[in-house]
């Protein structure tokens, strides 16, 4: 029989574990919380200190009377849920559930399912942390107050179902915030002036530079009659370089991952939502079966602020990039990055590899693509952390003729170091090194080839994508990493934002619920309160404030708010937004209604006519399997995009790329447009065989008239 008993969170982890510990130990999973507040009642006692009330979670029952049973049978107990705020208050409500003493040595925390990690943790048993848990206990509370205080409102002076969030209602803050940038942005035209230049009989040494100053003063072109005059006045002049500057920079390869920065970085290179990169990282931590060495935990912890890397994985790395890459990529010590982590977090580690000698090509035959995708990721992001920086060659070359400068920038890899396994997406720079230039010396005369014309337009702020919120969100310092997929997937399924192309649109209910809280809430949907809020709880954590009065501080100016919104507040009447689509069984104009998939068309005479229709986008290309129908733009039920034949069920042709205009050059077949971060956009033909490819010229029309 079992002398001790290991509890955990989730049957995979158990698995994992039970595998590590052998038959000394008896290892059962809680499924997650088997406390929680009740869904139908507020269940804080706000006159006596905000104390919650738990009750058993539905379906709990069975479980907690199998770990009362195997608790009676063994002497030893070993709570080990995970190590942050959630896990600790787990294991606190675990120990009243199953009359554990709390302040005896029974709590364990590790970073990894590995054997060396949990044999190291039941060495060294501790109390379970009162501090941690009521800082979960004041986020609950918090949450609780907040959501089920205000969304009273909402369904009194909006419409029935909404919700408010401590931390989804400021999400939806900046969203809205964005897309008022955006409405009042008033674009300026403006032009650029470049030329393409060569050394005197060296009109192989073409190079391309930019006009910056005019008499000394930084250039700037309104309108193409300026900028026609400029150019008439360049090409009489005679130009001349007159500085070469060549230096070598360095470029350092991005720090390990964190919870925040994984989900940034699968949403840029895999294009998974927050939800899904956690969902697939949670399985490569608990535990996969991986081949003969049967279930396997393939990560450390996902839920992490800290960039810390162990001495040991450091060590286990440098040999593996020795081995893998030679003596050139390893820097002569392991780089040390900062972390913005608070003091109660500082034990954690980086999100990597549990073991770096596991490669992504051995582990790959026992995972599904998705799952070996972001292990992948991880692994190379991990690796490529501890190698050596990346060297440039930077070449700055400026030349004169009358009263114009010009001026080239150029840079080749000298020496890859980290690029050549791993290179970080940016939302806001995807655009390659620029070319080296050619061997150019102060003093050579130039000859003009061309000078070229551009005209531009200032360009309104992005709508936020799901990398660039949650970046922004981490930024600010609202709410926690970990949280960001359910306040995204929130806010979507309540129909206050859609997606449109990649990124977040607020949608007319959206704004009239951020309008509102905005209005009458400044204090609690200000991002820098939320800020605050989080930083208070870190210190909660860390025993400096009493949780009761963090939440009596929130909660007395809220309830004050709440009250006069109440009174003064008048309901809101939300207008449906009339189509120009006529409902072909009862006549009437249909109307614009949104769904968690985005808007869909439906008859206002709803319930005597209940005919809907989605909302097609026509390509313009007619259906190559039909040659009746024309393609459209469609959703799957998880809301991917594909495109498939207007005529369905009639016609079943779909495709998950975007037709292209024209049939392919070479055999007349139907084309696509794909895409790659080497290539870009490219045409490519769909018939077997035919190997037709070409570059998608910036400026082409891709896609059609929008249409029903």
């Amino acid at each position: 029989m079992s002398e001790k008993l290991v509890i955990v969170e989730s049957p995979a982890k158990a698995k994992t574990i039970s595998k590590l510990l052998g038959r000394s130990y008896q290892v059962k999973a809680s499924n997650g919380h088997v406390v929680d507040l009740p869904r139908s009642q507020l269940a804080v006692d706000i006159n006596n200190g905000f104390k919650p009330k738990y009750i058993t979670i539905r379906g709990r029952g069975k479980i907690i009377k199998e770990l009362k049973d195997s608790v009676k049978k063994v002497k030893q107990v070993y709570l080990a849920t995970d190590p942050d705020r959630e896990g600790e208050a787990i294991s606190w409500h675990l120990a009243q559930t199953l009359d554990l003493n709390p302040d005896a040595s029974c709590r364990i925390e590790f970073h990894e399912i590995t054997k060396k990690a949990i044999e190291a943790a039941i060495k060294n048993p501790r109390p379970i942390d009162l501090n941690r848990v009521n800082a979960q206990q004041a986020r609950r509370v918090l949450d609780r107050l907040f959501g089920y205080k205000l969304s009273p409102l909402l369904w009194a002076k909006v419409r029935r179902g909404l919700s408010a969030g401590r931390v989804q209602s400021v999400a939806l803050r900046l969203i809205c915030q964005r897309e008022a940038e955006i409405e009042s942005f008033q674009q300026e035209e403006y032009w650029t002036i470049t030329g393409d230049f060569y050394p005197v009989a060296r009109e192989e040494d073409l190079f391309s530079a930019q006009l910056i100053k005019v008499n000394g003063e930084k250039v700037k072109i309104p309108d193409q009659a300026t900028a026609t005059a400029l150019k008439g006045q360049i090409e009489k002049v005679a130009f001349r370089i007159t500085d070469v500057k060549k230096r070598e920079r360095k470029r350092y390869p991005a720090a390990p991952f964190t919870t925040s920065t994984l989900q940034q970085e699968a949403s840029r290179k895999l294009g998974f939502s927050a939800r899904k990169t956690m969902s697939l990282a949670q399985q490569l931590y608990e535990g996969l079966e991986i081949g003969g060495e049967g279930s396997v935990g393939l990560i450390t912890y996902i839920r992490t602020d800290a960039v810390r890397v162990a001495a040991e994985a450091q060590e286990e790395c440098r040999k593996i990039i020795r081995a893998r890459f030679g003596p050139e990529y390893l820097p002569a010590k392991p780089p040390v990055y900062k972390t913005k982590a608070t003091a109660a977090q500082e034990a954690h580690e980086a999100l990597r590899p549990t073991m770096v000698g596991r490669l992504p090509e051995e582990v790959k035959p026992f995972l599904s693509r998705d799952q070996f995708r972001l292990y992948q990721l991880i692994w190379n992001r991990f690796v490529a952390s501890q190698m050596e920086a990346a060297v440039l060659d930077v070449m700055t070359v400026e030349l004169e003729g009358g009263p114009f400068l010009f001026r080239a920038n150029g840079s080749k890899i000298k020496a890859p170091g980290f690029l050549i396994l791993y290179r970080e997406d940016r939302d806001d720079q995807d655009e390659e090194e620029a070319a080296y230039l050619p061997d150019l010396r102060v003093g050579a005369d130039l000859i003009i080839k061309t000078v070229r014309l551009e005209q531009h337009f200032t360009q309104p702020p992005a709508r936020y994508s799901e990398a660039m919120l949650v970046k922004t969100l981490e930024e600010k310092g609202i709410g926690r990493p970990s949280t960001y997929a359910t306040i995204i997937d929130t806010i979507r399924k309540r129909n206050y934002v859609v997606l449109e192309d990649k990124r977040f649109k607020p949608t007319e209910l959206g704004l009239v619920v951020d309008r509102l809280l905005k209005e009458n809430f400044p204090r609690v949907i200000d991002p820098d309160f939320t800020a605050r809020m989080e930083e208070k709880l870190d210190q909660v954590e860390e025993g400096v404030v009493d949780w009761v009065e963090t939440v009596r501080d929130f909660y007395e100016p809220f309830s004050t708010e709440l009250k006069k919104a109440e009174e003064s507040v008048e309901r809101v009447h939300l207008t449906d937004e009339i189509s120009d689509v006529q409902c072909e069984l009862c006549g009437r104009m249909m109307v614009y209604k949104y769904s968690r998939y985005g808007r869909f068309l439906a008859c206002p005479g709803y319930p005597e006519c209940k005919n809907v229709k989605s909302i097609q986008k026509e390509t313009g290309v007619t259906c190559p399997q039909c040659k009746k129908g024309v393609i459209v733009e469609r959703r799957s039920k998880k809301g991917r995009k594909f495109y498939g034949c207007d005529q369905y069920h009639a016609c079943e042709f779909t495709s998950w790329y975007p037709p292209a205009k024209e049939p392919c050059p070479e055999c007349g077949s139907f084309c696509v447009i794909k895409y790659n971060k080497t290539k870009g956009e490219y045409l490519a033909c769909t018939r077997e065989g035919c190997s037709y490819q070409q570059p998608v010229k910036k400026g082409e029309p891709e896609g059609g008239t929008t249409g029903v």
